[in-house]
């Protein structure tokens, strides 16, 4: 089954990621991308604390996407686990 669009759970300050989820069937699939890879996708300095929403909901397809994928190759992190996005896995 393909994973569908979850949440946006919100920017974690600490931790600087995105937190956000993916649904698979009746199971949500807790997810992050790092802020230093939505900088890398927007070709930008670093964005402001206050504009990381709306920078995640402008690339929210290709993150989605991308999310996607390393579900597919089971590539879970952390507890529970979850999928982690990092600038290197938008590389070509």
């Amino acid at each position: 089954m393909a994973l569908t669009r979850g949440s946006f759970r919100g920017y974690e300050y600490d931790r600087m990621v995105i937190l956000f989820s993916m649904i698979d069937g009746q199971k949500e699939i807790p997810c992050a991308i790092s802020t230093s890879a939505l900088d890398d996708l927007e070709s930008l300095a670093k964005s402001k604390p206050d504009e990381r929403e709306a920078q995640f909901m402008r690339l929210r397809d290709r993150i989605e996407e991308r999310a996607a994928r390393k579900f597919v190759a089971r590539e879970f992190e952390g507890t529970p686990p979850g999928i982690i996005l990092r600038s290197l896995d938008f590389r070509q």
